[in-house]
């Protein structure tokens, strides 16, 4: 109780809390355990840091992972999906020796030569492509002098 006059412990505790805090803060035989220093798990982290040093950070390198199969690279029948019969596309067959297309949008000039060439036993002059504003990409395919292209397009069934 001496305690209490002296100094006025009534706004900070409680009775309980301070009868807790006379014996737990002012018990001279209450003994704090150091702990103890983590030697060994000094020397396993330093061993750890020395292996990925020596690694290197390019040991595990990423795993490319396809999430499907792959399909062909070149398949002249999916290149060429249809040929374009408007009135302008037969415009361009009557006047300019050409044909139109449609084909796949992934599809080059190479690609779509050598599969009109193989499709439909043709020459090939030159290829102009455009993609539409729908997505879809329209092929100019130049006949070679020899050949004529409304015969072609008869054949073709696109006439």
């Amino acid at each position: 109780m001496i305690y209490m006059s002296l100094f006025n412990f009534s706004k900070y505790f409680t009775f309980f809390n301070f009868n807790l805090f006379i014996l737990t803060k002012h018990n001279k035989n209450t003994k704090k355990e150091a702990p103890a220093p983590p030697k060994a798990d000094v020397k396993v982290k330093a061993l750890k840091a020395r292996e990925m040093v020596l690694r290197g950070i390019h040991s595990h390198k990423k795993k490319i992972r396809s999430s499907a199969p792959r399909r062909k690279k070149f398949n002249h029948y999916a290149f060429t999906k249809l040929p374009l019969t408007t009135e302008s596309a037969s415009k361009k067959t009557e006047d300019d020796n050409t044909l139109v297309f449609v084909t796949d949008v992934k599809a080059n000039r190479h690609q779509i030569k050598q599969a009109v060439k193989k499709l439909y036993d043709i020459d090939v002059t030159k290829v102009n492509s455009r993609v539409r504003s729908d997505g879809e990409k329209n092929v100019y395919v130049w006949l070679a002098p020899d050949y004529n292209a409304l015969d072609v397009a008869t054949k073709i069934g696109i006439i």
